[in-house]
Parts: C-alpha cells; sequence; structure tokens
C-alpha cells in the first residue's frame, strides 16, 4: 500500500498526525491560559478531563498519533540516510534558504518526546493516571491533593526554577519543529502553491510563536505569583 510504503505516504501520514497534534497544542494552551484567570475554572477542566470515559478515549487516541508521528518521522530519517549513502560524510556547501529547523526535525523531535515524558510523569501519570488506578489523593511535595486540583500541580511545579527552565527550553525546541512543520505539513497534504507556501510560511511562524509565547506566559507567571 503506497500510503504505508512510499515517502509520499509517510509523509502524507505524519503531517496529517502534525495538524491533528498543533490543535491539541492550541486546546492545551487555551487551557493553561484559562488557569491565570481562574483557577477554579481551570480545575473544572481538569475534573470534565479526568477519568472520564471520553478524556480516556482521546488520551488513548492522542498517545497513538504522537507514537504515529514519531515512527514515521524515524521511517522518514532512516530512508533518507539510507538513500544518501556515504555522501552524508562529504563536505558540502552549506545549502542557502535551507532553514536549520528543517535540517534538524528529528533531533528537535526528540528533544520534545523527550521533554514531554517528564511533562507525563509529572502532570498526567499523578492526575488522569492516578484516578484510573482509583486514588482519591496523590502526594504532591509535602501535601496530599486531589488529582483534579490542576491548579495545585500547575502552582507546585512552576515554582521550582529547574522545572521552569526546562519547560522554556521545551517551548523553544517545540517552537523550532512547529515553524517548519506546520508549513511542510501543509505543503505536503496538497494545500499550498508557489504563491501561497510563502504565506503559510509566514502564517506558520506566527502561529507557532503565538502558541508557544502562550505557554512560557503561563509558566513564568506562576513562577513569579509564587516568589511574591
Amino acid at each position: 500500500m503506497w500510503l504505508l510504503n512510499s515517502s509520499i505516504g509517510k509523509k502524507l501520514i505524519m503531517s496529517i498526525s502534525g495538524i491533528f497534534l498543533v490543535l491539541f497544542l492550541t486546546f492545551h494552551a487555551a487551557m493553561n491560559v484559562a488557569a491565570i484567570f481562574s483557577e477554579d475554572a481551570y480545575n473544572l477542566i481538569c475534573a470534565l478531563l479526568g477519568a472520564n470515559w471520553y478524556a480516556v478515549a482521546a488520551t488513548v487516541a492522542l498517545a497513538g498519533i504522537i507514537a504515529i508521528h514519531f515512527i514515521y518521522a524515524l521511517l522518514l530519517t532512516l530512508q533518507n540516510r539510507k538513500a544518501r549513502g556515504s555522501d552524508r560524510y562529504a563536505v558540502n556547501v552549506r545549502q542557502e534558504k535551507v532553514a536549520w529547523a528543517s535540517k534538524n526535525m528529528f533531533v528537535l523531535g526528540i528533544i520534545v518526546v523527550g521533554f514531554m515524558l517528564l511533562h507525563f510523569a509529572q502532570f498526567w501519570y499523578k492526575m488522569m493516571f492516578a484516578e484510573l488506578m482509583g486514588s482519591h489523593e496523590v502526594e504532591l511535595g509535602a501535601a496530599s491533593i486531589s488529582p483534579q486540583d490542576g491548579a495545585a500541580f500547575i502552582n507546585y511545579y512552576f515554582s521550582q526554577l529547574w522545572v521552569v527552565i526546562a519547560y522554556l527550553v521545551w517551548y523553544a525546541a517545540l517552537w523550532f519543529h512547529l515553524t517548519h512543520g506546520i508549513w511542510s505539513g501543509i505543503q505536503t497534504i496538497g494545500w499550498s502553491n508557489n504563491l501561497w507556501i510563502k504565506r503559510w510560511k509566514v502564517i506558520g511562524n506566527i502561529y507557532a510563536t503565538l502558541l508557544m509565547l502562550a505557554f512560557a506566559f503561563v509558566t513564568v507567571f506562576f513562577y513569579a505569583k509564587n516568589l511574591l
């Protein structure tokens, strides 16, 4: 089947899964920003996204999409390396107009996935997973809190400088990944031409910037809040 075996098919699968992940990040950013205005509203959202069947189903689907996106990125990287053979060891003149992010997408992806594991360990594991295991309280520092008290998790983790720095590094890597990934994915799907590809690059850069600024602002906001 060409969709699974051909290079174009693999890129198409990566692009579609990538768009879904961008939509999820958009929802996640909006959810986080809500915590700035009302921690009660944020906790209500956390309760709605707890161990409810629809939230669990969405989480399983999200995990599948992430796995597909990463696996196909790995397959394409290995395929490209095999196609280039010994040429990749040759000294080449640096290509003009090739963005740094486009040449390091897989490395950026590994960084993003690595920090994602940290995020899952700090939040998902102690929230939704704890609920699924029947826990009504989890340990957070010296306190025991409800797995649905998302505001407590944000306040606790984002009060620690090393966590804040780690997340800011994650946002930076994700920004580089998205600035190339958004327009490249749209191009692969076929929603662009010679005129629109330049526009999509600008739109992708702006969208990725606003998205990561939203995440970063929430992180820094709660760090500053806990300093007061």
